[in-house]
């Protein structure tokens, strides 16, 4: 067993896991946090990373640092995706991460945070779903994580990843480019529907999603989009993680999602206040492929990239 820390730094959130890790079986949570610190706000536009965003990251990044450190794990690794690998001032990241964790971050490519996202979504989906009392999800999984910057497709089984595809339509980067309205306007939505469809044309060239027997959706847009499906009182974890969304629950939520007011918004008890404003982009984000690619239903996974990047310190 091995104890480890792991960090994802996306676009719009950084999150901590200390977990102990066996060679195999599942891993034991000692920590998970997430903080919304919007790392990649305005790099779309302007391709930098802008110093404020840098600095709201430090400041957690300092915390988790040492949270890791009192918690004794001995081995860490920070993964940094898709704001990080746009931004033409990425070394003025990379050099604050140094100074604040003691090692550099691994700015990872599109196939090996697809990589990751796979390992974390699978490793423990049997057992949560049979916790809900249904039967085990089938192979091939298609895991779709929805980012802030991008999203990610995977399709695979349990011998691994077959095929990955990642495509910057993210929830934060499409909020800056199109939905600006509060509520956004119909004309809004088309045109972040049709970036989403250009996308998917990418995502088919390279991933045979219709070989797929299982949607699994990750992130926090699947998981707020699941709870509200739920109608959940509060957001709670153990009743999201391996639930099954029909693709009817995903059509309403999202459309009431995009025809709200932020201050409504932000009035569901299960809303994390950094995801108020881009959650209808996010939802908008799987309606779309559950819609073009006919999917009946989503499974939802709590764990994902930062259990993968956990597992991977221990197995590779």
């Amino acid at each position: 067993m091995t104890r480890v820390a792991a960090i994802d730094c996306g676009t719009n959130s950084i999150r901590l896991l200390v977990a102990d890790v066996p060679t195999q079986g599942p891993h034991s949570d000692l920590l998970r946090r997430m903080e919304v610190v919007r790392l990649g706000e305005g790099v779309d536009a302007t391709g930098r990373l802008a110093p404020r965003a840098i600095e709201r990251t430090r400041a957690v990044l300092a915390e988790y640092t040492a949270q890791a450190r009192e918690l004794g794990a001995t081995a860490v690794r920070m993964v940094a995706t898709s704001a990080s690998r746009d931004a033409a001032n990425r070394a003025d990241f990379e050099d604050m991460v140094v100074a604040t964790l003691g090692q550099p971050p691994d700015v990872v490519a599109g196939d090996e945070e697809a990589r990751l996202s796979f390992l974390g979504a699978t490793a423990s989906l049997d057992a949560a779903v049979a916790a809900h009392g249904q039967p085990a999800p089938q192979p091939p999984y298609l895991v779709v994580d929805i980012g802030g910057g991008s999203t990610e497709f995977v399709l695979g089984d349990a011998t691994g990843v077959r095929a990955a595809c990642s495509v910057d339509i993210g929830c934060v980067r499409l909020t800056e480019r199109h939905l600006h309205g509060d509520p956004p306007t119909a004309d809004q939505i088309q045109r972040a529907e049709s970036d989403i469809r250009a996308a998917l044309a990418d995502v088919v060239a390279v991933v045979p999603v219709r070989e797929a027997a299982t949607l699994v959706g990750l992130a926090g847009s699947v998981t707020t989009v699941a709870a509200l499906a739920l109608r959940l009182p509060a957001y709670d974890p153990l009743a999201i993680h391996g639930s099954r969304i029909p693709v009817a629950g995903v059509r309403s939520v999202t459309a009431g999602l995009l025809t709200a007011t932020r201050s409504r918004r932000a009035a569901e008890p299960v809303m994390h206040p950094g995801r108020v404003d881009v959650i209808g982009a996010g939802a908008l984000v799987l309606r779309v492929v559950m819609d073009a690619f006919a999917l009946d239903d989503v499974v939802v996974s709590e764990h994902d990239i930062l259990d993968g990047i956990a597992l991977s310190l221990v197995r590779g």
